[in-house]
């Protein structure tokens, strides 16, 4: 609360752009550079620091032509690409153009790499000022971003020290006595745009200074810095919202063997399906209907009759009683998950040529339509954050399952896909080149 708020005046604060920077080179100290213009701090003061002058301190400087080579090393993920312009992901987890690499407020020829760990930098600032001035301020690293949905670009807080950067507000009530359930403000951000009406992008004003909201400064610096804003994957609802990232969803679609008891949401599976129905099929078809077992007792009666087939088929092949243990032992991943699917293959509207040659390329067409339905629904089931595993046991004892399931005798069951929330991160997929899978003629 500031001093006016504490007094029953109305709430207020000041902002203004501290005079009297000059030009910061690699190897220069922050703090003692910002201490020589004479800021005037107090304490509970917070300092907006522009993350270019934090770069060009730590010498975080590449020549231009290496600006791609730059972008690609400092990205973790590409988020959306069009053209040359590229939304990623970078090392310090913010989602940004270019990974922040930055061609603005850099000598002619130069680039600028955002800070290393820009929490750090925060870090290196208060405490330089603390010992220089002896005030116990706030520090928050600021960096321009653009966001999805809205046009034109604020500064954002991409590091912090002695700042709560957000105020968590749930558990309260509003004015009018309603429950905040889902209320956390982004401070360390407000100041960031606050900071930035002040300072400009051309004025060579690179730091400002918020006087007035003393109760932002943290002084044990217990928020946990600017990365404590980052959204975690598990969390983020636009993981994959451009078309660009659907290529995202694609590697996110991985084959998961373990699954939590967490319950499947049946319109997640049916929003899959949409997307299935949507692949390419021959004659203007419709070959795929998807069996969804949403209740235990249909999952396990299935699976139960599917593991006596399944048994006989190796005691016939003299296999041993252990062997045949360890197998079923090894097939229970549709037993471990919380809901399947049996994807089916009918050919309704499939040609009849008379030819034995034509009658099995027709039969492979719909096959083929069919598993791109298939991947459909895999990628879709990423989508939704649900992990799956595509298992080809059906196609074994196509007619029990057609007895369990009570299902026409011209559907062809094409496996089984387990489906839930994946237990564990799955094992980081082996690299391919896609050249070693690419002829050109």
């Amino acid at each position: 609360m500031s001093a006016d708020a504490a007094s029953g005046a109305a709430p207020s604060y000041r902002v203004w752009a501290l005079p009297g920077m000059p030009e910061v080179r690699a190897g220069d100290d922050l703090a003692k550079l910002i201490a020589a213009t004479g800021p005037g701090l107090v304490d509970g003061d917070v300092l907006l620091v522009t993350s270019k002058i934090v770069s060009k301190a730590e010498g975080r400087i590449v020549e231009a032509t290496d600006r791609e080579a730059a972008i690609d090393a400092e990205t973790v993920r590409v988020v959306a690409r069009r053209g040359a312009l590229r939304i990623v992901e970078n090392r310090q987890g913010l989602v940004m153009a270019a990974a922040g690499v930055d061609a603005s407020n850099t000598p002619a020829g130069t680039v600028l790499l955002l800070p290393e760990d820009p929490d750090a930098s925060a870090r290196a600032i208060r405490d330089g000022l603390r010992d220089t001035l002896g005030v116990e301020v706030g520090v928050v690293v600021t960096d321009t971003f653009g966001r999805p949905w809205r046009n034109g670009l604020t500064d954002v807080a991409i590091g912090a020290a002695g700042v709560r950067v957000l105020d968590d507000l749930r558990g309260g009530t509003d004015a009018y006595g309603n429950a905040l359930s889902a209320t956390v403000v982004a401070t360390a951000d407000e100041l960031a745009s606050a900071g930035d009406l002040v300072k400009g992008k051309a004025d060579g004003l690179p730091v400002a200074v918020v006087r007035g909201l003393g109760h932002v400064v943290d002084p044990a610096d217990t928020a946990g810095g600017a990365r404590a804003m980052v959204r975690v994957a598990a969390d983020d609802m636009f993981r994959l919202g451009t078309s660009e990232a659907v290529r995202e969803a694609v590697t996110l679609r991985r084959t998961v063997r373990e699954f939590t008891d967490e319950p499947v949401d049946p319109g997640a599976v049916r929003r899959a399906v949409a997307a299935a129905v949507t692949a390419p099929a021959p004659h203007h078809t419709t070959p795929w209907r998807f069996v969804l077992l949403e209740s235990e007792g249909s999952r396990t009666r299935l699976l139960d009759a599917m593991r006596d087939a399944w048994i006989e088929d190796l005691r016939r092949d003299g296999r041993s009683e252990e062997s045949i243990a360890k197998r079923v032992r090894r097939g229970d991943v549709l037993r471990r998950a919380p809901y399947l699917v049996v994807p089916c293959l009918v050919m309704d509207g499939s040609h009849a040529y008379g030819d034995e040659r034509r009658d099995t390329a027709e039969r492979e067409m719909f096959v083929v339509a069919a598993g791109a339905g298939i991947q459909n629904f895999l990628v879709a089931l990423a989508g939704e954050q649900l992990g799956s595993a595509w298992v080809s046991s059906t196609m074994f004892c196509r007619s029990v399952v057609r007895e369990v399931l009570d299902l026409p005798g011209t559907w062809d069951p094409l496996g089984a896909v387990a489906v839930g929330r994946a237990a564990a991160e799955p094992a980081a997929r082996p690299g391919r080149d896609a050249e070693a899978f690419v002829e050109v003629r």
